[in-house]
Order: structure tokens, then sequence, then C-alpha cells
């Protein structure tokens, strides 16, 4: 299959294969804003078939929340439970794999740490945590993977983190990803295909380590693994069938500087988790997100992470997704790390960083033309019914990622706006409000659960911190409605304007920031 590696019309010499890719660059986007301008024309033209939708818009909507939240506390009780299992144990009790006849002590795990200019406040916890795991850590191979272009601060942080942490592990190795090199998105992708490619050649093929061995981590830095996750993650490749055809997920859950962060940031963090708790009770619709895990033979297989599009964490999986032609899938693990929650100096910067920070997680967008295309030049050496599936499911998702909130918040108000005297006289324009009001009132229950789950998840909270700051946790979730306009919403219909308008996205790195 030729076109695995491609991430833009441009990227595509044919001229008639360059336009069909920007055409399906260009629908996301232009589903997203037809919907929105036709309701919006709609609710001046035909303001009671507008007032009918939106009623309908919003039962449905209060049925998702209810469906939602079925999922989100199964998810809960699942992490929850894993949390507690000792996985070490677990794993001793194995007999050999029926699938691959190893044991879990044959398992080496290669984890790869991308970092741009981190700080060693952040750097240094997330290889703590890796001692602190309990898995053998002469079983562990380290790679940081630093940027040329972070000039000789990285190379010092590195040569800190190497001296401390070096001789911890099975391997420790730091590399320096070249920069402008053509071709390339200056991004995390490049850097850890880079890094990959570097560990290959300098460690595994070296010490003639065998592929079928090793599972590979791609952590970003900010990534603290939980005691037991290793443990987990070799125990759930070692009992599933395929497991060379799978990666496997954890629930990123934002906690390392929860306490610290701004209120919205923790709204928008958490919801985030809730999101990927969700997903992993729906594993049809899982793809892998931010710090995952995958065998090091499927990685060598599709020739390792593209190294020009920005959304590489999910891209790997629809790449392994094609090159295996539908015989790929994301096993969830129900097991947390924990990250670091979007925050800086000040609340304006962080406001900003924050809108983009969820812009350039909407950019995964992209994925969409790339499926939609490869799924049209390979249909017949893909399942089709299958791609079709999968491209709808995504399709359905960044599509209400960028215009459910905005339907309920703002297009629900046009009709009695723009309806004129005929609408406002009738008595479908009295009952709207009133109709819409009770049922988003009853949607509330899903920001009252999502409170009290958010609460339950909490680290404990640090002494310096008082009572007060533990009831701003729970009264923080008062904004969610403005949330996911502002910081859900507004930044995914921005990415699909973009990729609609061909201005394609770089790779946007979040600045990490702890406050003592």
């Amino acid at each position: 299959m030729q076109y695995l590696k491609i991430s833009k019309a441009a990227d595509l010499t044919d001229a008639k294969d360059r336009k069909l890719y920007r055409l399906l660059e260009i629908f996301p986007g232009f589903l997203s804003w037809a919907t929105l301008i036709i309701l919006l024309a709609f609710s001046a033209i035909k303001p009671v078939w507008v007032a009918y939708f939106i009623i309908a818009f919003d039962v449905y909507w209060l049925l998702l929340v209810i469906y939602l939240g079925i999922n989100l506390f199964a998810a809960y009780l699942a992490m929850k439970r894993n949390i507690k299992i000792d996985w070490r144990k677990k794993c001793e009790e194995l007999p050999a794999s029926p699938a691959n006849n190893l044991k879990w002590q044959d398992i080496i795990h290669l984890v790869i740490f991308p970092t741009y200019n981190e700080s060693l406040e952040v750097i240094r916890p997330s290889f703590e945590a890796l001692i602190q795991d309990g898995y053998p850590t002469d079983k562990m191979i380290m790679v940081l993977a630093i940027e040329e272009r972070a000039g000789e601060e990285a190379k010092a942080r590195a040569r800190i983190i190497e001296r401390e942490f070096g001789d911890k592990f099975k391997n420790f190795l730091v590399t320096v990803h070249p920069d402008n090199i053509e071709g390339e998105i200056k991004g995390k992708g490049a850097n850890q295909a880079y890094a990959a490619r570097a560990v290959k050649r300098e460690i595994i093929d070296k010490f003639n380590y065998d592929y079928g061995k090793i599972l590979v981590s791609i952590f970003d830095m900010d990534t603290v693994v939980m005691p037991g996750y290793f443990y987990c993650l070799t125990h759930k490749f070692l009992t599933v069938s395929d497991p060379y055809r799978a990666s496997y997920q954890p629930i990123p859950v934002y906690h390392n500087n929860i306490w610290q962060a701004p209120f919205f940031a923790r709204v928008a963090a958490t919801s985030n988790t809730f999101w990927q708790m969700m997903q992993q009770i729906r594993q049809e619709k899982l793809a892998t997100y931010s710090s995952h895990s995958m065998t090091w033979r499927a990685l060598v297989e599709i020739d390792f992470w593209s190294t020009n599009m920005v959304s590489e964490d999910s891209r790997v999986f629809w790449h392994c997704y094609l090159h295996y032609k539908g015989n790929y899938r994301v096993e969830p693990l129900y097991f947390p790390v924990s990250m670091d929650v979007c925050m800086d100096e000040t609340t304006s910067q962080t406001m900003k960083n924050l809108y983009k920070q969820q812009r350039r997680w909407g950019w995964g967008v992209e994925n969409l033309p790339y499926l939609m295309f490869n799924t049209i030049k390979e249909r017949k050496n893909l399942p089709v019914g299958k791609m079709v599936n999968k491209i709808l499911t995504q399709l359905y998702g960044f599509h209400s990622w960028a215009t459910n909130a905005l339907i309920i918040g703002v297009i629900g108000w046009m009709p009695m706006i723009l309806g004129g005297d005929r609408f406002n006289i009738t008595v479908l324009s009295s009952n709207l409000p009133v109709v819409s009001r009770t049922l988003m009132t009853v949607a509330m229950i899903g920001m009252v659960f999502s409170a009290i789950i958010s609460s339950m998840l909490l680290p404990k909270r640090p002494k310096r911190y008082g009572l007060g700051k533990g009831l701003t946790m729970i009264l923080q979730w008062m904004i969610l409605p403005v949330s996911i306009i502002f910081f859900g919403a507004i930044p995914g219909l921005d990415a699909q304007t973009r990729l609609m308008a061909g201005k394609y996205m770089g790779f946007w790195v979040t600045p990490k920031v702890r406050k003592s």
C-alpha cells in the first residue's frame, strides 16, 4: 500500500489524487460549517422547523448524557478495580503464553520520552516513576529523545538525567534529533521516529534482541506511570488473542499539577480524561491517544511514525489499521497514567495555551481524509465495510466536537431571535425555551455526575491547600457549559476550518509549568 505515509494533499504527485485528497480535506469542515449555517439560515426562513429540530436535539443530548454517564461509571469501576490488582502476582501466575510461548520475564519494555524544552522538574519525576513502578528495571530500555533546536540547555538536562538514571536500566540512550530535516514537521512524531531508528541500530539490533519480546511505550515527557503499569501492560499482552495486532491504551489522568492549575484548565483536562475513560468501554471507537504502548514488531513493520504530521499518536494506529488491512485494534488497559494539566505563569497565558492545545487535539481531523483516501484507493485490498464504519465513527466524533455545543448554546436561541413576529406569536415560541431549559436542566445531572467522579479521582489534597480549594474542585464544574464551547467546539471548528482552507498546522508543544 503506497499511500500510508502521506499527511496532506501536497504529498501526492498525481494531480487527480491530489485534487481528490484536497476535496476530502475540505469535507469535514464543510460539513460542520454547513450544519451551523443551514440551521442559522432556517432559523429566519423556517423557524418552526428549527425549533422542532432543537427540541429533538435536546432530547438526543439528554439521552447521550445518560448513556455516556453509564459508560463513565463503568470505566471508573474498572479502573479502580485494576489499580488494586497485584499485577506482578498475576504475571507470575501466568503459564507461558499459548500465542507465542512467552513468559512475563521474557518481555523487555522500551520507553521513549520525546522532549523539547521541558524542565528537570518535569523530566525527573517521569524517570523516578519508572523505577517506582516495580517492574524489573534490568528489563527496561530508556530513550530520552531531545531536539537539536532546543539548544545546549536541552543537552545539559539530558546529561543530568543520564547521570542520575543511566545505570538503573538495562540500556539508556540519549538521542539528538537534527533540526531542519527536509520533509519533516518539527514535532513529536519526527523526534520519536528518529529516536526509534537510533535505538534499533545502536541497541536492539546491536545486541540481537528479539523483536517479538519488546513492547514500546511512547510517553509524553510529563507522563508519570502509576505503580504496576508495566506489569498490567505485560499481563494484557500475554493474555489477549493476537497480541501483535494491537496497541495498548492507558487512561490519561491529569493529576501531576491539578491542585495548582486554574479551574478552567482543570475542567478541560478532566473532561478529556472522562472522554478517554468512556472510549475504553466502547473499544470499537478507541484509537491510540497521547501516551500509549504497542509492539516493537508492529512499529518496525510500518517503518515507524510518519515524520510529516501533527497527530502522530492517533495516526500510528490508523497506519497500522490500514497496513494490517483492518486486523488491528486498541486494547484498553483501564489503568491510569498521570500527566500535566495545561498551565502557564499567568491565567491569560494559560487560556491561550489551553485553546492552542485543544485546537492541536482537534487537528486529529487530518486522519479523516487519510482514511477516506486510502479506502478509496485501496478498496480492493481492504475490508470496505469495516473501513466505512470506522470513517463514519470518526466523522461523527469530529462533527459532534465542532457543532453540538454550539447547536445547544447558540443555535437553540436563533428561532426566537431571527424568526420574527410570525414565529414569536406562536405557542411553540413560548414553549421552546421552557422545553429546552427543562431538558437541559435534567441533562445537568451529567455535570453533577462529573463533579462526583472527578472528586473521587483526585489525588490527596496537599497540606498547603485548605478545604476551600477542595470545594472549588466541585464548584468548578458549573463552568462546563461554557468550557465545552470555548475550549471544545470553537477550537475544534478552528482546526477543521484550517484544514478546509489548506492552512496546515505545525506541531505546537504545550508548555509544561509546575508551581511549587
